[in-house]
């Protein structure tokens, strides 16, 4: 199932997508969703980010190619930090370029979705916890990470965690292919096979530091081949099984 999230007439509303039809979902998607009988087309709605997690918790160099490029070694355990909620957007939302910042770049990542509150889940139950999957781009203001030394500056403006087009509840996410493109032009080209943590590690490993909400959004790591966007640019993620999230440059 495809679960989105969606702005048309009436407000905004969960709704599951089955091709270009979307059936509202009363309230929210978590377990059994609950139909209100409204149909939508997507010429009548806008996509909007497909959930606001109450934390956004993401994987840094979880692809060996990813590390090297940056002459960084894989670390031993996940490397984990926050991306505040206030840096989410969705499909054909904006990435605004801080003036503070002089390079910014894209990070394409499957990112997870948490379906129920957890604590201390084990990896073999993770699967069962998960809602499902969508796309991410991990927006990073690189020369600040730099000159910080750590990375809450720099990856918590706003507008820098778009999420889309949707959330993919049946996907196998072992062996996704996951291709950047900026204005057309290819620039990484990976599988999630390469994850050196796996999905229901990761899991583990965030759910035994802290409590997991329904929502909550686990960034699972950028291929290599990171590079830098600037205004009036397009930078599109495609995540095999699940879609394209497409985002216009701007300068803020």
């Amino acid at each position: 199932m495809r679960l989105a999230r969606v702005a048309h007439a009436g407000g905004v509303a969960f709704a599951s997508v089955d091709g270009d039809e979307l059936l509202e979902i009363a309230d929210h998607p978590f377990g059994t969703p609950n139909y209100t009988g409204k149909r939508f087309t997507m010429a009548d709605v806008r996509l909007l980010a497909p959930i606001l997690p109450s934390k956004v918790i993401a994987i840094g160099r979880n692809y060996a190619e990813h590390a090297a490029e940056f002459g960084n070694e894989v670390p031993g355990s996940p490397m984990m930090f926050l991306k505040p909620s206030t840096s989410v957007i969705g499909p054909n939302a904006a990435i605004r370029l801080p003036a503070a910042s002089q390079r910014v770049d894209f990070e394409g990542e499957l990112a997870v979705v948490i379906g129920q509150p957890i604590r201390n889940l084990k990896a073999a139950q993770a699967q069962a916890a998960i809602l499902g999957y969508t796309v991410a781009n991990d927006v990073s203001a690189r020369d600040l990470q730099k000159a910080d030394g750590q990375w809450g500056r720099a990856k918590g403006f706003d507008t820098f965690c778009p999420l889309g087009p949707w959330i993919e509840t049946a996907v196998d996410p072992s062996d996704l292919a996951i291709r950047t493109e900026v204005d057309g032009e290819a620039k990484q080209d990976s599988r999630t096979s390469l994850l050196v943590h796996k999905i229901p590690e990761l899991v583990e490993f965030v759910s035994g530091v802290m409590t997991l909400l329904p929502g909550d959004v686990i960034l699972t790591g950028t291929p290599a081949g990171v590079g830098q966007i600037v205004d009036g640019q397009s930078v599109s993620i495609t995540v095999e099984g699940i879609g394209t999230l497409t985002n216009p440059v701007q300068n803020a």
